[in-house]
């Protein structure tokens, strides 16, 4: 999928969304993940293949969960700089509706064939280094179904894997740390955001290594005070 089917759908001097252009070398090939509430909510997985962001509309998005399989329909690509968009593409255009930079990082590829062989193979295989999702994965194509464009995005059984992980508990931007609501509303960032990790060269980024994607367990409850002592003129009950 060319360029040229991302920019015909679009109307540059409308929408925020950037118009494909010269991109630069990075040091690591780059993924991200967009939460994108437009007719209906969905999110949107890029992997930075030969130049573009080979793009899959996730309509209950990605899972930590091994035992998950969900669907993952092949769009156009998109340009490189679109991983960085986050905002709100105004209503009559296409895709109207708010857009969450929702996880962002690197990822490496693998097996021993190029990422075009194995998407022509229908059976992509790739390893996750970003803020919410890391770890093994796999794009399988669905073979004889629909449009020919309909596949599975599955989570390998590793360190990383989460049964029964559930994606609304990270329903926050790691560009600026705003809920869905906040960007349609475009309230500014907040002042203490969420750090990401991943590609350095990005708007913001941090130079820790990326966590695993799990809420923290709670704390033990505090040990109730000491009974205070009665005074030696009053007995006690």
């Amino acid at each position: 999928m060319a360029l040229e089917e991302y920019a015909a759908k679009r109307t540059f001097a409308n929408t925020p969304e950037p118009a494909p252009g010269k991109t630069k070398s990075k040091p690591g090939a780059y993924f991200c993940v967009q939460r994108h509430d437009a007719t209906r909510l969905h999110y949107d997985f890029r992997l930075e293949i030969d130049g573009v962001l080979k793009s899959w509309a996730v309509p209950k998005g990605p899972s930590l969960d091994p035992a998950v399989k969900h669907l993952a329909a092949h769009v156009e690509d998109h340009p490189v700089e679109y991983g960085d968009f986050e905002g709100t593409i105004p209503a009559g255009n296409y895709g109207a509706g708010s857009v969450m930079l929702w996880d962002r990082g690197t990822f490496d590829l693998l097996g021993d064939t190029s990422a075009d062989d194995q998407i022509k193979r229908g059976d992509l295989k790739f390893r996750l280094h970003g803020e919410k999702l890391n770890g093994d994965f796999a794009l399988v194509l669905m073979k004889g179904r629909g449009k020919g464009n309909e596949w599975l995005i599955i989570k390998k059984k590793d360190e990383f894997a989460t049964p029964a992980w559930d994606i609304e508990g990270y329903a926050y931007s790691v560009l600026s740390g705003r809920t869905q609501e906040e960007i349609a509303r475009n309230l500014p960032a907040k002042k203490a955001k969420r750090k990401t990790s991943g590609a350095a060269d990005r708007v913001w980024s941090s130079s820790r290594p990326a966590t695993r994607a799990i809420a923290k367990p709670a704390t033990s409850a505090s040990k109730p005070a000491p009974k205070k002592k009665l005074p030696k003129s009053i007995p006690a009950a």
